[in-house]
């Protein structure tokens, strides 16, 4: 992966932040995008002091042209993008028949018109290259359904149909596109749900364990890497055993 420029959204914590180490280790330079820049900061320095180069963005995936911006500040830095990992996104649970139309649409707007709109910014330059590698952030409740999260679950469920339909679009130019679908993963968004729920949902992963966010990270590494190059258009769980 040495000189492969890595994009990474909603890098400031949890899963975006071990992907963004995980592919920095790697060798990639890394792009790291969120709202918070303090936080982004942090994960840059601990990137740069393992020898590793890291660049800071200001990111708003809800926005089009906080996207446009924060891509045209990184092909300004990297010269272009060559792995992109969508993770950046936002849950307003609620059940449907009570869910307001802002809550629906602003999670649509994070989790799957933002992921849309910054592949649109790569698509180009890696054309040119003719290589890349689109890994999209999905979750288990897009296949299996949750109650509660209609909105959260269509946009992730979206995100697995963007990823085949580009990936049979994109392929000839040497192109990637696959989805992570993580399980339980433990982070600062997950401490906080009530222990019952949390002893529910261990009761139901054949493992017996909540994930960590490097589990995923390993995930989105493999798929950004030379040697998963024949894999396109692929959902990998990363989720225990809990949705087979």
């Amino acid at each position: 992966m040495t000189n492969r420029i890595a994009f990474v959204t909603g890098a400031s914590r949890g899963i975006g932040r071990a992907c963004a180490m995980a592919l920095a280790e790697a060798g990639a330079r890394v792009a790291v995008g969120a709202r918070s820049v303090e936080k982004l900061e942090q994960v840059a320095a601990e990137i740069r002091s393992r020898g590793r180069e890291a660049f800071v963005v200001e990111l708003d995936v809800s926005s089009p042209d906080s996207i446009k911006e924060a891509f045209a500040k990184t092909a300004k830095e990297f010269g272009r993008v060559d792995i992109l990992v969508n993770n950046a996104g936002a849950t307003r649970d609620g059940l449907a028949l009570r869910m307001k139309r802002e809550d629906w649409q602003s999670v649509l707007d994070a989790n799957l018109s933002g992921a849309f709109y910054c592949i649109q910014q790569v698509l180009h330059p890696m054309m040119r290259e003719r290589w890349g590698r689109v890994i999209n952030i999905s979750s288990v409740v897009a296949e299996a359904g949750n109650p509660g999260q209609a909105n959260y679950v269509a946009s992730k469920a979206g995100l697995i149909g963007l990823t085949k339909a580009l990936a049979q679009e994109i392929a000839s130019r040497n192109i990637t596109v696959n989805a992570v679908a993580p399980g339980f993963i433990e982070t600062d968004m997950t401490a906080v749900l009530p222990q019952a729920l949390k002893d529910e949902l261990l009761a139901r992963i054949p493992l017996k364990r909540f994930g960590a966010a490097e589990d995923v990270a390993a995930a989105v590494r493999f798929l950004a890497s030379e040697e998963a190059g024949y894999i396109t258009g692929h959902v990998l769980d990363v989720n225990g055993g809990m949705y087979m």
